[in-house]
């Protein structure tokens, strides 16, 4: 019997094992995961944006686990000399009440102990001539990217360097609950579902969004750092913007298109057909209530397949842009968000619900990636 078994080999179970042995260096911990090696999921698909922290509201765990993130992912790529693009990020506004959001990101920002600065379009055409704002715009200089699936890699050998057991090709089961004294459940995309074989997840559900981003393949690099727009702040999702990758290739993206099974990657792929009823189900109650402004959200997402339309979204951040270049579309990612189903609103927040035996990670909402050193740390001190 092992002291603890995880349950899922993305970000998070990686770091959680991570966190457990330097708390308790002599534990027994292994991670089981259902594919054949780590981050198959959206761990592996993930933008590989390290986001800055001033989205958030300061009393949200997810303002601290970011800041805190950054920080501690960075010093890990430099560490260990893993890749890092410190390309940082432009938030850019389109009209005045666009403007006042900015204003409440620079508050946030300056609230979360992040590093931010309101710039007026003159500053920002003599830093980056061709973003295109109206008035003003926040700057982020500690926005970086990162490769995904390099610092799972490494983290995958030093864990295993540290005694740590790693199954794949190892599906959860029930029987699971005899194997530990303690489970910790990180299956991501499946997490409320285990969940509530130990009697958690009650008042939740996953629901899975779509989302894919267009490369440009042309040679001419345009542009060199990444560019958002003023977010809705009252959903989770931040809008077609320009990501700067590792490798300096420029992506737009991602879309947030409603899904119909949990890994609806592409066709029929792993279609089941219990999961497809019951999320139909669950998107068409929402689409009749319109609750957190699904209805909109579904039909703007889903004229983002349209690649002149989703192209033509981050055109207009910029002075001059060469459309045709964006030829290719990336794999697509699956995001895990969790809904609250007495109330039907989307939680923007991490949430983790537990007892002795076991612990779930029922909502690593984005930007889990950036937060995953910082929020391991958290669940290990307060669950474990």
């Amino acid at each position: 019997m092992y002291d603890y078994l995880i349950i899922g080999a993305g970000v998070i179970g990686l770091a959680v094992a991570k966190s457990i042995k330097e708390h308790f260096p002599d534990a027994s911990v292994c991670i089981i995961e259902k594919e054949s090696g780590v981050g198959f999921h959206s761990s592996g698909r993930n933008s590989g944006v390290l986001h800055a922290g001033f989205y958030y509201t300061a009393s949200s765990l997810k303002a601290r686990f970011t800041r805190d993130g950054n920080r501690l992912l960075t010093r890990y790529c430099e560490e260990h000399n893993l890749k890092i693009n410190r390309c940082k990020k432009v938030v850019i506004a389109q009209n005045d009440e666009e403007v006042r959001t900015l204003h409440e990101l620079y508050r946030r920002g300056i609230q979360n102990g992040v590093e931010v600065m309101l710039w007026d379009a003159k500053t920002l055409y003599e830093h980056y001539p061709n973003i295109k704002t109206h008035k003003e715009a926040l700057y982020s200089p500690h926005t970086a990217t990162v490769d995904p699936k390099e610092i799972l890699t490494h983290l995958q050998k030093t864990l295993t360097d540290k005694g740590v057991e790693i199954r794949f090709n190892t599906p959860y089961t029930p029987a699971v609950k005899n194997q530990a004294k303690k489970i910790i459940n990180c299956a991501g995309l499946y997490a409320d579902k285990i969940a509530k074989d130990f009697g958690f997840s009650k008042n939740y559900k996953i629901l899975p969004f779509k989302g894919i981003y267009l490369k440009y393949t042309k040679n001419d690099r345009f542009l060199d750092t990444n560019v958002y727009p003023v977010p809705n702040l009252k959903n989770p999702f931040l809008g077609v913007h320009y990501t700067i990758t590792v490798d300096h290739e420029i992506k737009i993206g991602p879309t947030a298109i409603p899904a119909f099974w949990r890994e609806n990657y592409a066709g029929m792929k792993n279609f089941r057909f219990s999961e497809f009823a019951d999320i139909l189900t669950t998107e068409a109650k929402l689409m009749l209530t319109n609750s957190f402004g699904f209805r909109n959200l579904a039909f703007e997402e889903m004229k983002k397949y349209r690649k002149r339309y989703f192209i033509s979204l981050a055109s207009k951040m910029l002075h001059k842009v060469d459309e045709s270049g964006f030829t290719q579309w990336s794999r697509p990612g699956i995001r895990a968000q969790l809904l609250d189903t007495r109330t039907n609103e989307l939680l923007q927040d991490f949430v983790v619900e537990g007892d002795r035996k076991s612990v779930h990670i029922l909502n690593a909402v984005s930007p889990a990636f950036t937060s995953s050193f910082p929020f391991a740390e958290w669940v290990v001190e307060n669950y474990l």
